[in-house]
């Protein structure tokens, strides 16, 4: 796939610089057509933005405020329950990375999510500040991207009871992992949140008006559900009923589209390669550990399940534990598909596993540095969330009116 074309804004200079990001599958192109105000902007060099842009203030954030009208957004989040692990790294922390280069991205820690099942009340609060602090040691930059705390934005549970009241209760029944939980908490006994949450997962992605959003194969069912409840709320209030109550009429909400990233969005267990690696998985042997230390890692991938077959392959539906495993090493190695096949065809497991350990011991080692270093001062990790929670409110504040003033409340 071709790249998408981006846009940056300088720190040196107010002019826009275009580069080409990383490709990202069903990442959709940000077009410059020729005599647009983006293109003149990118060529102009005389910083005379208000001959340009009559209708902005005239301060100089100007250039940066249509920079962020103009940019993608993205939305993501990871629960704080548990230590963050290698799947979760992978399949989503390490991408975001990538993504914040190129979209306007806000990136938090869903702790509503995790009182849906049973949890540790002792231990929420570190587990969402240690969640944060794994954020940003794996590269996650404050200076591009917005970190918060769910429950720090209090419209997330606002939107999700407008949204409730659009949503039919057997759209949420036929959710698989609502099945699937509600199951093994005992059915009746399970709480009303694992019902609803998808309607808070719904939220989460709606309140930022997101463009796209990173998901694994696993949520894709939870974004069909977001494009729904967006396409029911924009038919049941917005259009011209919302114009005649005052609002600029037209959809209330975006309809988002999936980020699949085409290598790690799924890591499996290190003991079952058809299940995915989790924090609920009742051996630590299944999931490597960001803050695992070198003797763990080596130990938990010298143990992991292998399989009888000579040599190694890729997608060979009859070996998921070497499909996975060559899969881990491609992202942390950072060598391609073809690379790693070529290095790895003729190897057994007792070469390929050490090779495997170091190359992800050397990969997590620098985040765990940086971990280390960000922990070590609570004030810093503060700051940053309460900024990136007001920057976030602003952007939700924005919805909830839009959508109230819609549905006819008194504002």
């Amino acid at each position: 796939m071709a790249h998408a074309t981006g846009l940056i804004l300088s720190s040196s200079s107010r002019l826009l610089t275009l580069y080409s990001p990383p490709p990202l599958q069903n990442a959709h192109q940000l077009p410059l057509p020729p005599g647009s105000l983006v293109s003149a902007i990118a060529a102009d060099s005389s910083d005379n933005t208000q001959t340009l842009f009559p209708f902005l203030d005239s301060d100089a954030t100007a250039p940066t405020r249509l920079l962020l009208l103009l940019l993608k957004r993205v939305v993501s989040g990871v629960q704080p329950t548990g230590s963050i692990h290698l799947g979760n790294y992978l399949g989503a922390i390490k991408n975001w990375v990538t993504l914040q280069d190129t979209y306007e991205t806000l990136f938090f820690i869903v702790d509503l999510h995790a009182i849906t099942l049973p949890y540790d009340v002792q231990e929420l609060r570190k587990a969402t500040r240690d969640t944060a602090a794994l954020y940003l040691a794996c590269g996650v930059d404050i200076s591009k991207a917005s970190v918060f705390v769910q429950s720090h934005v209090r419209a997330h549970v606002e939107l999700m009871w407008l949204l409730s009241s659009s949503t039919p209760i057997g759209w949420l029944q036929k959710m698989t992992q609502f099945k699937e939980k509600s199951r093994k908490e005992g059915g009746e006994n399970a709480s009303v949140s694992l019902l609803t949450y998808p309607v808070l997962m719904a939220a989460d992605i709606l309140l930022y008006k997101s463009d796209f959003v990173p998901v694994g194969e696993d949520q894709k069912q939870h974004l069909e559900l977001a494009r729904d409840l967006a396409q029911r709320v924009n038919n049941l209030y917005g259009g011209r009923k919302w114009k005649k109550l005052g609002g600029r009429g037209g959809s209330i909400f975006k309809i988002p589209e999936p980020l699949i990233p085409q290598v790690g969005a799924r890591v499996m267990s290190l003991t079952d390669g058809l299940s995915k690696m989790s924090k609920s998985a009742p051996s630590d042997q299944s999931r490597i550990n960001l803050l695992d230390s070198k003797d763990l890692i080596a130990d938990k991938i010298k143990r992991c399940k292998t399989d009888s077959f000579a040599g190694l392959e890729f997608d060979n539906a009859e070996r998921p534990e070497c499909n996975n495993l060559l899969s881990v090493y491609q992202i942390v190695s950072g060598k391609t598909k073809e690379e790693v096949m070529e290095e790895c065809k003729d190897m057994s497991w007792g070469t390929f596993k050490p090779l495997l350990a170091d190359a992800v011991i050397e990969h997590l080692s620098p985040i765990q540095v940086r971990y280390e270093e960000i922990t070590a001062e609570a004030a810093y990790l503060d700051k940053v969330l309460s900024e990136g929670a007001d920057r976030a409110t602003e952007i939700a504040e924005s919805t909830i009116h839009n959508l109230k003033q819609a549905m006819g409340f008194y504002l």
